[in-house]
């Protein structure tokens, strides 16, 4: 019975071989000499070995020059140079020995010397110890981080929150948990370093437009549109993210915010918003900048800010919607694989917390003083202000560069300093310059709080002036 089967299969096999179009045929040939080919020819040509003699791999040894492990740094670079704080970085500072009047760290609402943050980190430092010693889910989670979310996710008026115990890792961990490998990515070219290693990380298209231009970014989303109309299978699953600063680091401006809620129901993106700077200074409340211009917190759809301004303490927060910040739980890897936030820090923010919501003028008291100094440092020979006069960093750029980046920073150096000499601490803003994306130009970084007065002000700008007419003029 099998070799009766067997042969009918051959008979079919024939029949079908006869009924088989002509191409068919020809391509089934072609296709089994290639194979007969690839089974027998060889794929590469063995090279003639030639032996070298002792005294010729000696002299190639000799020849052979490592490539070094680190590029050559001067003895004068700035980072091999830093200044020597003794005591806390408050109103007043000192540096290097000399008092100074402190323009130079971001302690906007003066919170980092306050009696009551340093009495509720002691408090927590007696019950809890110093650290944590293990992340979030190995036993690092304390209660005082539960309440600190949970005060921060009032505050803000969102459903939840989530803290990180290092704010350059928090949008820089937020972003990579939800953009992946195929999502896109529209950011403005002058986002901070922290959201640039966030992008790096998520390995997405990555869609840069020019600084607050609202018309390059929807020229890239109409861009994308007509992409994604070519193929919408893929365009269903490619997910599109719009991720700005609140309060940009760099530059000191405020982002557009309601033209970008526009453009995300019109083109259906996601707005990831990075308030460090923004977050206890923008708003009647210190909500940031969707306080600021009176927009829905549920129109943006995560919110991330560090607490190493405002709030005088370390690390970061996001905040939302529940689902999405419980995702960041699974997915945040500064959140999964770094020892938690010590607990003093997590009192001393809610202590914070506390102190803004009991004092809330405090940031119209800071507003004001950052119109003030803007006004005052307008004009200065040689240097221009860049930022708004809401900005509590500024930044003083040469008005006109020497053509060489090196001798820019060596011009501003010496007017900080100068001012140094004379009282007043301020700092170079500082970037790593073969990573950054678009390097911005070299500035010196003044910095308003609310513990400086009227005449520290004033102080401030005529001595940056008459120090600039002497360095530049």
């Amino acid at each position: 019975m099998a070799t009766v089967a067997e042969q009918w299969v051959l008979v079919e096999m024939v029949q079908a071989l006869y009924e088989a179009p002509a191409y068919h045929l020809i391509l089934e040939g072609i296709l089994i000499l290639w194979i007969i080919r690839l089974l027998f020819s060889k794929t590469y040509k063995l090279q003639e070995r030639s032996d070298l003699t002792l005294k010729e791999k000696e002299e190639l040894i000799e020849e052979w020059q490592p490539e070094p492990l680190v590029p050559p740094v001067s003895k004068d670079h700035p980072a091999l140079n830093y200044n020597i704080v003794s005591g806390p970085p408050s109103h007043n500072i000192v540096v290097n020995g000399k008092e100074c009047i402190n323009f130079a760290s971001f302690n906007f609402l003066g919170l980092l010397d306050n009696p009551r943050l340093k009495a509720a980190a002691l408090a927590s430092l007696k019950k809890y110890g110093v650290g944590t010693c293990g992340p979030r889910g190995f036993y690092g989670t304390f209660d005082v981080h539960l309440d600190l979310e949970d005060r921060l996710a009032k505050f803000m008026k969102t459903e939840e929150a989530i803290i990180y115990s290092y704010g350059f890792a928090t949008i820089a961990s937020a972003i990579p948990a939800y953009s992946k490998r195929g999502d896109i990515v529209f950011v403005d070219k002058a986002a901070c370093f922290a959201i640039q290693k966030g992008l790096q990380a998520s390995r997405s298209d990555i869609k840069l437009f020019n600084h607050n231009d609202m018309d390059d970014l929807e020229r890239l989303l109409k861009e994308q549109e007509i992409e994604d109309q070519k193929n919408p299978r893929k365009a269903r699953v490619t997910r599109r993210f719009i991720i700005v600063e609140g309060l940009y680091m760099n530059t000191g401006t405020v982002c557009p915010l309601p033209e970008l809620v526009k453009l995300k129901y019109k083109y259906k993106a996601r707005i990831f918003l990075e308030e460090s700077l923004s977050f206890g200074v923008l708003g009647e409340h210190g909500r940031g900048v969707t306080e600021h211009f009176g927009i829905n917190i549920d129109d943006i759809d995560l919110i991330s800010a560090n607490m190493e301004n405002s709030l005088a303490s370390i690390g970061g927060f996001c905040c939302g919607r529940s689902f999405v910040i419980d995702h960041q739980r699974l997915s945040g890897q500064g959140y999964c694989f770094s020892a938690s936030l010590p607990p003093l820090l997590a009192a001393a923010a809610i202590e914070a917390l506390n102190i803004m919501e009991e004092n809330p003028g405090i940031f119209a008291v800071l507003k004001e003083k950052c119109k003030r100094i803007h006004k005052a440092l307008q004009g200065i020979p040689g240097l221009k202000v860049v930022g708004e006069s809401i900005s509590p960093a500024l930044h003083l750029q040469l008005e006109e560069t020497t053509g060489c980046r090196e001798r820019d920073v060596k011009l501003l150096q010496e007017i900080v300093t100068q001012c140094m000499d004379r009282g007043i601490a301020l700092t170079q803003a500082r970037y790593l310059e073969k990573e950054e994306k678009y390097l911005p130009p070299p500035s010196i970084r003044v910095v308003v709080t609310v513990e400086q007065t009227e005449e520290d002000l004033e102080k401030a700008a005529s001595t940056i002036s008459e120090v600039a007419q002497t360095v530049l003029l």
